[in-house]
């Protein structure tokens, strides 16, 4: 893949053409000419949807970008509008494809598809093979698939950074930028492509499948142990709100009674079932009236004793006073008392023993009387202690079915209602017996678990069998010998020493005996200059030698600036071959470095190209005939100045 043209479009219809060809493209002239800003226009077209296009004539002029892309066989044309006004970005774009690609007229310019096409069809149609970033597990950032997009580290050293010390690759410096070039090199080296991603993809889904089946084989024997006290628990609870019998079949068990407990379907409630207190209340108020009558005549018989018993001693004890007449001699042919002082047979005709006689008769008829009630008294009192005990264990049988029938109107009250209860019942049952995995299904499981272990320890094998990491150190081996007779040419600095790429470092090393040299802390514009472009020819004589997936094109934008004593002596040379040959500046360097491009693309990598933007002019053939179009020397000379600035609705 390489740079077949560049097309800019005015806002009034108008096209610019920059054709390139195969092999070494020079672009020269003065500052502010629009060299700096071919490779972000690639790159927008590219299928990034961040412009990064610089302010002024270019942004002000141009309404469309195009680049046309050849690859062996098929050119491609993405071709995309500026962003609109105060917007940093687009990802509008129009892709045209075939075997010859020529550049639109502006009135063929139409929006048919966006970035991710973009980056989809050239990333297919440069071989990038299927693949994943191999990120560990533990660790926190996420895998990607690499793209076309991960192949700009490799293609653009631009002016700020050609000569760097810090910073080896294209976005090094942004945030996260490191850790992506480390995770694509692999792949855009060839080392790390689709059997690979395939089998990380096949692990990655086996571990899956394990997580889940271990999953599973915890809850079935979680739900096998206890299962069978749940189970008659359940059915105690099914019984209880009246979804089955009280009472088991003898020919059914457990698992199959709550079976039908799923068949339940909700009832009306009873009309009585709420006045169901209302009515034990009224009852047990009965009763306690009744019992209050009966304690009522047991206190009024009791009473009645007591009095009954006083009485019956004070009878005593006048009957006691009156004993000494007892004393009193009898006549023995009459029975008759005798006074003792009286004649003999007196008697008691005397008004005194007439009256204790008469009185000692009446205590005995009212005791003979006392006497006589006391049994039926006893009778009467046992019979009411009997009905008082009788409604007693009434009331407290009442209070029972009261206290019953409360809790059940506020169980019922909390579950809404017996249907509510029932359904809430019904559905522990239902999720009970969802979650019960009979005996067969757990050696299923279990069975099912040795054998995605034993995928997996194939899997395992299988990726630890992979010789990509034996292979990338291959890669970076053949790169560094290339990149250290590169480095030797460009005169870099401990060029007779064996260089290499660090990829963890993201840099250049020198391996002086003693101790290693990192570009880093090497000085010198000049050396680093050399080794950018040593470890970056190296790479593409690499890539490009084994057909790997990386475009077979590279800018360098102003390279010699390393060359000249100053900024201001490099700028002063205006792309002219008189200027640069009296500018304070060693020909034959700034020579040597463009003869190793013009070697590169036409021997160590033939068909390669490389497209440098400079101020420098040399006088030689070959350089002459590696300039794209004469020297721009008026600003800006990439867009013209009769272009007319772009309006709102233009853009």
């Amino acid at each position: 893949m390489r740079i077949k043209s560049i097309h800019l479009y005015s806002g009034d219809g108008r096209r610019r053409d920059l054709m390139f060809h195969a092999g070494l493209n020079i672009i020269t002239g003065r500052s502010s000419t629009g060299k700096s800003a071919l490779s972000e226009i690639i790159e927008y077209c590219m299928g990034r949807s961040t412009f990064l296009v610089p302010e002024g004539a270019i942004q002000d002029r141009v309404a469309w970008y195009a680049v046309i892309y050849h690859y062996t066989g098929e050119e491609v044309l993405v071709a995309k509008p500026a962003p609109r006004p105060g917007v940093a970005s687009c990802s509008l774009a129009m892709v045209r494809r075939g075997a010859v690609v020529e550049a639109p007229e502006p009135d063929e310019l139409i929006v048919n598809d966006n970035d991710d096409g973009v980056v989809a069809l050239l990333s297919k149609l440069l071989g990038i093979p299927d693949n994943v970033t191999d990120v560990p597990i533990d660790q926190s950032r996420v895998s990607f698939a690499a793209t076309i997009q991960h192949t700009v580290y490799y293609l653009f050293q631009k002016q700020e950074f050609v000569a760097s010390k810090t910073q080896l690759f294209y976005r090094q410096n942004e945030d996260h930028q490191p850790q992506t070039i480390k995770d694509t090199m692999p792949i855009v080296l060839g080392v790390s492509g689709k059997d690979k991603f395939q089998l990380d993809s096949q692990l990655r889904a086996a571990l899956r499948e394990l997580r889940l089946n271990a999953k599973l084989v915890q809850q079935a024997r979680e739900a096998a142990t206890g299962s069978e006290a749940r189970a008659f628990g359940l059915l105690s609870e099914a019984r209880a709100v009246g979804i089955l019998p009280s009472a088991a079949t003898a020919d059914e068990d457990t698992i199959s009674l709550l079976r039908q407990a799923l068949s339940w379907r909700p009832t009306p409630v009873p009309e009585d079932d709420g006045r169901r207190v209302s009515v034990i209340e009224r009852e047990i108020v009965r009763l306690r009236e009744r019992r209050r009558e009966v304690e009522g005549r047991i206190k009024a018989a009791q009473h009645f004793t007591r009095q009954s018993t006083g009485f019956q001693s004070e009878v005593l004890e006048q009957q006691d006073r009156l004993a000494s007449i007892k004393a009193l001699p009898r006549n023995a042919e009459t029975g008759d008392w005798q006074w003792p002082f009286a004649e003999k047979d007196l008697g008691m005709a005397s008004p005194v023993a007439d009256a204790l006689l008469g009185e000692l008769r009446s205590l005995d008829r009212e005791l003979a009387a006392v006497t006589g009630e006391q049994p039926v008294l006893d009778s009467y009192l046992a019979s009411q202690i009997e009905e008082s005990s009788q409604v007693t264990r009434l009331i407290a049988t009442k209070e029972v079915e009261l206290a019953s029938a409360i809790s059940a109107n506020e169980f019922l009250e909390e579950m809404g209602n017996r249907n509510n209860a029932a359904a809430h019942v019904v559905g522990r049952i239902s999720f009970f017996l969802e979650n019960l995995i009979p005996e067969h299904e757990l050696t299923k499981l279990q069975n099912e678990e040795r054998r995605l272990r034993r995928r997996i320890e194939d899997l395992e094998e299988q990726i630890g069998a992979d010789d990509s990491e034996d292979r990338l150190q291959a890669a970076l081996s053949n790169i560094a010998q290339h990149m250290s007779g590169y480095i030797r040419e460009l005169g870099g600095e401990f060029g007779e020493f064996p260089a290499r790429l660090d990829l963890r470092s993201l840099t250049v090393v020198i391996d002086r005996p003693g101790r290693p040299v990192y570009m880093y802390k090497s000085g010198g514009g000049a050396n680093h200059l050399a080794y950018h472009l040593g470890a970056l020819l190296a790479f593409h004589r690499f890539t490009s030698g084994y057909g790997l997936p990386v475009p077979g094109f590279m800018l360098i934008d102003q390279p010699t600036q390393v060359y000249f004593p100053s900024e201001t002596s490099y700028k002063s040379v205006g792309g002219t071959v008189d200027e640069t040959e009296q500018g304070d500046v060693d020909l034959e360097t700034v020579r040597r470095l463009f003869a190793i491009m013009l070697r590169f693309v036409t021997k160590d990598t033939p068909g390669f190209q490389l497209i440098v933007s400079e101020h420098a002019n040399l006088r030689d053939d070959w350089f002459q005939k590696s300039l794209v179009e004469p020297p721009w020397t008026k600003p800006p000379a990439l867009v013209p100045d009769s272009w007319p600035n772009l309006t709102a609705n233009q853009v």
